[in-house]
């Protein structure tokens, strides 16, 4: 039989890679020690020049399957890994038929969940990965996605000024629908439920977690999380009609959650005298398209949130309201932002993105204000966060697994 490598982003170096050899088998010319996550089918990274991949080996149809659902998650902008190819056709030196392989892209500056832990996380920090999860949750749920198997382990995460931002690893089990019903979602809310406690026990048995931790805390958490979150974004709100103030109030809500509102289905009852709102397409990523359009900056959205409130603080300290904020934005691109980047060393670019690294210096500030009792420059801040914490972060962009 013969290889047959189907690739939206065509690598020539993909060939290269010894396919007749099981995954399991291959040796460290090819693969790096990234962390990976729990995986019920043998998975490998590996280095091509200057680009990293995540092999997995599974069957042909199965995935095919997952490279397409993948591709269509990617062209909805929903946040999951991004297809590279299906390898098929392949044997080893004896003929004997191998397994087919699915090929994505490594997701830089993220980590799977124990990972984290491995890294110092603390039990302290895992509400935010469950918050994460949940927001990952709800916006495949509001574009119709029915995930089947939702679990830390199917998720990859990026630090996001503070907390996380999630990302898919595993469509093996997922459906687009036409639409999603009330029961799916339940489902898929029973499933990640089961799964994370799991996961939790399990984390407590390896001694990543104390022995009294409250795991019934956690699962209450996703649920009430999942709860609130999809009904601020999906329910219907009822007003009078002399309170019109309240759908702008509602979409300042939506967008303080991140969340842009594309389309309002607004309704008035007969007599004029009460207003029915409802949102109809909701869109995540509400602060980082914003920061995006001002500066080019690509940021997860809390990232980008607190970058625009440094914008405005900025405008306000300088007394620049009149001017447009395009404008303002990039006279603080070129004045704050840049120059910070700027004094990262190069040795210790590959511990934090730099929006993480801009936000980090945003904590140590007000730290260091606290401690001298003034305001401390934001320059001097980036000076003492260069020389007395970042040098202590972990190597994430290159995080191998804790032996």
């Amino acid at each position: 039989m013969a290889l047959r490598i189907v690739a939206s982003r065509p690598d020539p170096a993909i060939v290269t890679l010894p396919w007749s050899t099981p995954l399991e088998e291959w040796s460290t010319e090819f693969v790096v020690p990234l962390a990976r996550g729990l995986s019920r089918h043998v998975v490998r990274i590996v280095r091509l020049g200057h680009r990293i991949y995540a092999v997995k080996e599974t069957q042909e149809p199965i995935a095919f399957r997952e490279y397409k659902m993948l591709r269509e998650l990617q062209r909805m902008g929903l946040p999951s890994v991004v297809p590279q190819g299906v390898v098929t056709g392949r044997t080893d030196e004896n003929g004997e038929e191998l397994p087919a392989a699915l090929m994505t892209e490594h997701l830089r500056f993220s980590l799977p969940y124990r990972s984290l832990f491995e890294h110092g996380l603390t039990a302290e920090s895992l509400p935010t990965l469950i918050d994460a999860l949940v927001v990952l949750l709800v916006r495949l749920h509001l574009a119709d996605f029915y995930w089947g198997d939702v679990s830390l382990s199917n998720v990859l995460f990026r630090r996001d000024a503070g907390g996380f931002a999630a990302y898919l690893v595993d469509a093996e089990t997922g459906e687009l629908k036409p639409s999603l019903s009330d029961q799916l979602r339940e489902y898929d809310l029973t499933v990640a439920g089961e799964n994370v406690y799991a996961e939790i026990l399990d984390l407590i048995a390896s001694g990543a977690l104390p022995d009294d931790f409250p795991v019934d805390a956690v699962h209450t958490r996703l649920h009430q999380r999942y709860g609130a979150l999809w009904e601020e974004l999906t329910a219907e709100t009822r007003f009078p009609a002399h309170e019109m103030w309240q759908i702008e109030q509602r979409i300042e809500r939506l967008n303080d959650l991140g969340f842009d509102v594309e389309e309002l289905d607004i309704v008035t009852d007969y007599d004029g005298d009460t207003v029915r709102l409802r949102p109809r397409v909701v869109e995540a990523g509400h602060h980082s398209r914003t920061l995006r359009g001002l500066t080019g900056i690509q940021a997860e959205d809390a990232q980008a949130r607190r970058m625009l409130n440094d914008i405005a603080a900025y405008t306000a300290s300088r007394d620049l309201g009149g001017l447009p904020r395009e404008v303002v934005s990039q006279r603080w691109m070129k004045e704050i932002y840049e120059p910070i980047v700027a004094m990262i060393p190069d040795d210790f670019r590959s511990k934090l993105e730099p929006a993480e690294v801009f936000h980090e210096i945003l904590v140590h500030r007000w730290f260091l204000s606290e401690q001298a009792g003034h305001s401390v420059k934001l320059l001097d801040a980036a000076g003492d966060y260069m020389g007395a914490i970042l040098p202590e972060r972990p190597e994430e962009a290159i995080t191998g697994p804790v032996e």
